[in-house]
């Protein structure tokens, strides 16, 4: 199975339209689910990345590739054994 490149701010047309009618939404979280905020009503989802690439049917705009989820831990020192 191919796996699809998915970025924070990609607006997607899911094969499926939301029950507001729209089928467009824009990726907000990235992880082991993906969440999306619907266009037409602002309905915010989560669903699993396996479900949402089957989903997709096209890409409507992409997110930029070097605006990568913040770190974890800004300005913080690494680990140290004690």
């Amino acid at each position: 199975m191919v796996t699809i490149e998915i970025r924070m701010g990609d607006v997607v047309r899911m094969r499926k339209p939301h029950p507001c009618g729209s089928a467009d939404w824009e990726v907000v979280r990235l992880g082991a689910d993906i969440g999306m905020r619907c266009q037409g009503c602002g309905r915010r989802v989560l669903i699993p990345r396996r479900e949402f690439e089957r989903s997709v049917k096209s890409f409507i705009r992409r997110g930029d590739p070097a605006a990568g989820p913040p770190p974890a831990y800004p300005n913080s020192e690494p680990a140290s054994d004690y």
